[in-house]
Parts: structure tokens; sequence; C-alpha cells
């Protein structure tokens, strides 16, 4: 019973490693500093609420990394893995932290700027290291626009599963 337990969850990752990987590469604007805009944030949140922490960093973090390798953006892939790999966190663990005190779809809300925002200091610390960092904060604007089409995109897709009652690991 255990092992297919753990296999579902193993199976459910790939599946939403590939649901990022498919949604970050469908739809990239290109930003000013080389990186690029896209709609895989809102399945990066959708991991860190659905799934076990552990397994919706792995899914965010992979899905997320290989777009930036199956694209040509090579250099960010290990930045991108550990920064959507800690927005899952951030979305898992800050819904827990806030479900009960404010409610279930303002937590989500609160979780998702959270995790919107590691988003957007993690990728202008890398591209401070990069590029420097006065040069960076051209990029701010676009990651943040980013990061709210992720929350709404994120928030509007767990509405979906929630009312379809399927989302117990």
């Amino acid at each position: 019973m255990k092992e297919s337990n753990i296999t579902r969850k193993i199976v459910m990752s790939a599946m939403f490693a590939a649901l990022v990987c498919i949604a970050t590469m469908m739809i990239r604007i290109p930003s000013p500093l080389k990186g690029y805009l896209n709609l895989g944030d809102g399945i990066v949140l959708l991991a860190g609420w659905m799934l076990p922490p552990f397994y919706g960093f792995l899914a965010a973090g992979a899905g997320s990394a290989l777009a930036d390798l199956f694209s040509g953006y090579v250099i960010y892939a290990p930045a991108t893995f550990i920064i959507k790999g800690l927005m899952a966190l951030v979305a898992h663990y800050g819904f827990q932290l806030f479900c009960n005190i404010i409610g279930t779809q303002p937590s989500r809300i609160v979780a998702g700027i959270a995790a919107e925002l590691v988003m957007v200091l993690g990728y202008f610390v890398f591209e401070g290291f990069l590029y420097g960092f006065v040069p960076s904060i051209v990029n701010i604007p676009a990651n943040s626009v980013q990061g709210l089409a992720g929350l709404i995109l994120g928030c509007a897709l767990i509405k979906m599963f929630e009312k379809t009652n399927r989302i117990n690991f």
C-alpha cells in the first residue's frame, strides 16, 4: 500500500514537471536581459499547493529548468531549478500557515504573492551576479508581471481542481 502511494506521488510529480515545462515554453515573451516571460508560474504554484513539499519542489524546479535547457537558456537552468523549487515550497508552506487564519482562497493569494516575490528577488540576485545589479533592475517589472499572471492562472486552476475534489495525496 505504501509503495503505491510513493509511486503515485512520483508519477504526479513527473506530470507536474511536464506541465510546468510545457506552460513555460508555450508562450515566451523576451525580457530585457536575455530572459523571457511565461505562464509556467501558474503551474509552479499549483504544484506547490497540490503536491507534498519535496515533490512540489522537484516538479516545479525540474520542469522549469528543463524549459530553460530546451529553450537555449542553459545558463539560467541551475538558478531556475532552485528559484522555482523554492516558489513551490513557499506556496505550500505559506498556504499551510495562513489557511486556518484567513481562509483557503486568501491564503492561496498571500502564499502565491510570497512565492512570486521569491521569483522576482531570486532572478534579480542571479542576474545581478551575471550582468550587474543596476542593469538587472530592468527585469523586475517584467518578472512582476509574470508573477501576477502566474498567480491569476494558479488561483483559477486550483479552483477548478477544488470543484472536482481530486486534490488528495
